[in-house]
């Protein structure tokens, strides 16, 4: 089970693992631990030990038992292995392998691999030799090589391979001694020739070292090892070691000796070779030497003769350039001389590009053509002050060019102030990369505007007919207010135009300092002064400023927009209100209301018209910006957005407010058309658009002269259709337009306009169900009955706003277009009003549906109350048929006048149809059927009653009201 291992020094006993490598444990617990997690299996609530060969355990190896005799089991089983290996009784090694330790079946043990696998049961029986063999054919599309193919080829090649073979053997072959004492008779004969004498192994490696260097110790104690004992012996002569020494080095040195034969006898033929060229050479070269000798003689007579005068000739044409060198170089030297006053001239005209441009080519000359000129050796630090000098001209001349452009006299023609002078001081600035005059200028232009809207406020003031001590802004009146904006904005429009043609001439300027146009005169910049990424650079700080100056006029316009009183007046009012606290708390409140009368002041004292013409001002410079700079500015609407939106909620207040009491004290009854009704109708039919207030009022007063001796009509005509309304729905159709109009107007808060629109048509329309269908009319009125004229009359008005609402929608959305397309904030919400419109329509119509129920169940009310009495017996006709027909006379009487002729055929149909279903429910009540009997004859005779009733109110065409309306009765 375990295997157990002692150490000799110590009693301590380990156990370790069979089965698994490397895996000892010092205690029992942790070796059981090792069984049950590594080599035991659990099959339900089970414990299946597999300690054991092939994972079979011998003492346990079928039977699952619990967790607590497994543990036993393990323990008792380890024990146990321990106690016999103990005493010897188990071996330490694996068991041997025996047959029984085979893990295949005996089908795989006693199938032949070599046969491979069997395709059928034929074969698998009686073997492969059962089934035929088929040889497979040779492929039709290879060719069939043989030997013959090959014998051109084993020719040619054995012809050069024996010749190869000959040279090896005769290079590898040895030289004998005899060949060598036939080339060297003088070599010294020596006892006996044979190779293993002359062989270099047998010679000690220490002789063959390059550099061998007896005088070191240890080099000469290896070639002389007796040395250390002496040379001589104890009788004084030579030791026996000296001379048998010598003799090793004779034979060493005859062994080289026969070596370096060997190497001659093999360079013989190309040693004899040389020999035999050297005479050959030594006789050309004597040739050579004298044709050399010849050829120097010609040459010194042709240098006599041609060469020194021509060198002659060169020498002085190269003293003559010297010559005009320093001619030049003179003349150069007075011409940088001459730089400083001609510095000056340019100076004075202005032209600062000349003048840099001089200093920058005298700079160059002097560090390239005039270098270390004495003379000059102060001029180079001379012309870097000039630069200098001539950089602070160039930004003051700037600054002072700046302010006296800006602080001019606004109005006229907006041309630029010395325009000469204004390029040649940018194209100076330009040529020294000194971009920052684009700041200059924005910051000069911001205090212009400073100034402009402080000059501005001091004339409104000025004028200003308010007698108060502490005059603000805050404390004018809405007309002076409006002026002062009026003069502001005119005044920044005169400004920004002139910021835009001093921005021209700079954007101008530095296009042709980049080389961009070519249609200029100015020969001072035909070099281009800026590099393509430096121009971008002034190109984008131009754009910068433009747009940042357009900016800045729209915050100050802003702020002149939503300021209110003084911040004085406010903390004045603020301490007011702290010591008087207790005492007046109704004045506290006033004082609050008035201020924030002065925050929104647009909002409390403007009309319609006087916010109409401030936001056709307020669009008018923002347009004029974006013209300018090519950007939306929005600090301006937003401020005036602010205070139009105050303005909105009270225009809409005030019209909701109305609209209220005119529905309370609505009589419902028919109203007067007057003509600017009539004509804003017609307008609007003939052109499918809401007028302008202009057009709307030039064709009302023609509609006034025109119908001055006319009676008002009754009616509203749209075409060859007529309404018949209430007061209170031209009132509505006014505020209509009015919505209308003012969101033209009123651009950036159309969206707003069109909520509140469809607010106020959503109120009318659910007071109206109040005041109609659920009879409020009744209380805030004071009317006796809601009568079916007053229904259809509704009815009608609520139609004509059906009528209108397509044109509403499509007004509003054209705006959300404009507003989309233009980019305006605030107009994105317009479609937000589109949607709240059509779901307004969708109530209006389902109102209208439930007006005309209600007129019918009035109707079958009636009706059913007339025929519950009826009895079917004579006179003919009945009280009930003649009360019925009585209320059918009554309902045209009510509504012909109001209703188009097509929806008084639609509701009398359907109040036939009522009939005509109440009537069979009480036939079938009284069992009356189409039997040609008495009854039967008293229902034809009331019908026809009925019928002529009908006839004479001609609501129905005749073929609708013959004899087969009445067998419909009869019919289910």
């Amino acid at each position: 089970m375990a295997k157990i291992v002692t150490a000799s020094e110590t009693p301590v006993v380990t156990y370790s693992c069979e089965y698994c490598t490397n895996l000892t444990f010092k205690y029992i617990q942790d070796f059981t631990r090792h069984l049950r997690d590594q080599h035991c299996s659990r099959e339900g609530g089970s414990f299946v030990c597999r300690y054991g060969y092939n994972g079979v355990c011998n003492s346990l190896p079928i039977e699952g038992v619990s967790d607590k005799d497994y543990v036993a089991h393990a323990t008792k089983h380890a024990t146990m292995q321990q106690l016999k290996k103990s005493n010897g009784q188990v071996a330490g090694s694996v068991p041997a392998w025996t047959v029984y330790s085979a893990a295949q079946n005996l089908p795989a043990v006693l199938n032949d691999p070599n046969k491979g696998k069997q395709s059928n049961f034929l074969t698998k029986t009686w073997g492969d030799a059962f089934v035929e063999k088929v040889d497979i054919p040779k492929s039709p599309h290879l060719p069939d090589i043989t030997i013959q193919h090959f014998d051109a080829y084993m020719k040619k090649i054995a012809r050069r391979y024996r010749k190869h073979a000959r040279m090896n053997t005769n290079s590898n072959k040895p030289t004998s001694p005899n060949e060598l004492l036939q080339n060297f008779p003088n070599l010294r004969k020596v006892k006996s020739l044979e190779r293993s004498q002359f062989d270099l192994t047998s010679i000690p490696k220490i002789f063959l070292v390059p550099h061998l260097d007896l005088a070191q110790k240890e080099n000469f104690n290896a070639v002389f090892p007796f040395a250390k004992e002496g040379l001589l012996d104890e009788g004084g002569n030579i030791a026996s070691h000296a001379k048998l020494m010598q003799e090793k080095l004779s034979h060493y040195l005859d062994i080289i000796e026969v070596r370096i034969a060997e190497q001659v006898a093999s360079k013989s033929q190309a040693f004899f070779h040389a020999m035999t060229s050297h005479d050959a050479l030594m006789e050309q070269l004597t040739q050579t030497i004298n044709v050399l000798k010849a050829l120097r003689e010609n040459i010194q007579q042709i240098d006599k003769s041609l060469v020194k005068d021509s060198l002659e000739i060169l020498r002085l044409e190269r003293a003559r350039c010297n010559h005009l060198l320093v001619q030049e170089k003179l003349k150069l030297m007075a011409t940088v001389h001459q730089t400083q006053p001609m510095i000056q001239l340019l100076l004075s005209t202005p032209d600062y590009v000349a003048a840099l441009d001089l200093i920058s080519t005298t700079q160059e000359i002097l560090l390239q053509e005039l270098n270390g000129v004495h003379s000059f050796r102060h001029l180079s630090s001379q012309l870097t002050e000039m630069e200098r000098l001539i950089d602070k001209m160039l930004s003051t001349e700037f600054e002072r060019y700046a302010t006296a452009d800006l602080n001019r006299p606004l109005g006229g023609e907006n041309i630029v102030l010395d325009g000469d002078k204004l390029v040649s001081i940018i194209s100076g600035l330009l040529r020294q990369k000194h971009f920052q005059f684009v700041d200059t200028y924005k910051e000069e232009a911001i205090m212009t505007v400073r100034a402009v809207t402080k000059q501005c406020v001091i004339e409104a003031l000025a004028a200003s007919d308010s007698c108060s001590d502490n005059l603000e802004v805050g404390t004018l009146s809405l007309v002076e207010r409006l002026s002062l904006l009026h003069s502001t904005i005119q005044s920044f429009t005169f400004l920004l135009q002139r910021v835009k043609a001093v921005h021209d001439v700079m954007r101008d300027t530095a296009d042709l300092a980049a080389g961009k146009t070519s249609n200029s005169g100015d020969n001072s910049m035909n070099d281009c002064l800026l590099s393509l990424d430096e121009h971008s650079r002034v190109a984008v700080k131009l754009s910068d400023m433009l747009t940042s100056i357009c900016e800045y006029c729209h915050e100050r316009l802003g702020h002149l927009l939503s300021t209110a009183a003084s911040d004085k007046d406010k903390t004045q009012s603020e301490k007011e209100k702290a010591t008087n606290d207790s005492a007046s708390n109704k004045l506290n409140d006033r004082e609050i209301q008035n201020w924030n009368d002065k925050v929104h002041w647009l909002s409390e004292k403007a009309t319609a018209l006087q916010v109409c013409q401030l936001a056709a001002m307020v669009e008018g410079f923002t347009v004029t910006c974006e013209r300018l700079c090519g950007k939306q500015c929005t600090a301006l609407r937003s401020a005036f957005k602010a205070q139009a939106t105050k303005f909105v909620q009270r225009f809409h207040t005030e019209r909701k407010t109305k609209i209220s009491l005119l529905l309370d004290s609505e009589r419902w009854r028919q109203a007067d058309v007057p003509p600017e009704f009539q004509t804003l109708v017609s307008y609007v039919y003939e052109n499918k658009a809401f007028p302008n207030d202009s057009k709307l009022r030039e064709d009302s007063g023609k509609s006034k002269r025109k119908e001055s001796a006319e009676v008002l009509s009754n009616f509203i005509y749209i075409g060859d259709e007529k309404y018949a309304v209430v007061g209170t729905t031209l009132m509505l159709i006014q505020m209509i337009h009015e919505y209308c109009s003012t969101s033209t107007e009123l651009a950036t808060l159309s969206g707003t306009l069109g909520r509140h629109l469809a607010e106020l048509l959503r109120h009318f329309n659910s007071r109206c169900c109040q005041l109609v269908l659920g009879a409020g009319a009744m209380h805030a009125a004071g009317l006796k009955t809601i009568t079916s004229t007053i229904l259809v009359l509704a009815s009608r008005s609520l139609q004509l706003l059906l009528w209108f609402m397509p044109f509403v929608k499509a007004h509003f959305q054209a705006l959300a277009d404009y507003g989309n397309s233009r980019g305006v904030a605030g107009v994105a919400s317009v479609t937000g009003g589109v949607a709240l419109l059509d779901s307004v329509e969708r109530d209006i119509r389902a109102h209208v549906r439930e007006i005309e129920g209600k007129v019918l169940t009035i109707v079958g009310s009636l009706v059913g109350a007339q025929l519950s009495q009826w009895t079917a017996r004579p006179p003919v006709p009945s009280q009930p048929f003649k009360n019925i027909s009585r209320h059918v006379v009554k309902l045209h009487e009510a509504v012909s006048s109001i209703l188009p002729y097509s929806q008084i055929q639609t509701l009398y149909r359907s109040v036939n149809t009522t009939l005509k279903e109440k009537l069979r429910e009480q036939l079938v009540k009284m069992n009356i059927v189409n039997n040609g009997g008495p009854q039967h004859g008293v229902v034809t005779s009331e019908l026809t009653f009925y019928l002529e009733a009908l006839k004479t109110l001609k609501v129905l065409p005749a073929e609708e009201l013959n004899d087969d309306w009445m067998n419909a009765i009869w019919t289910r």
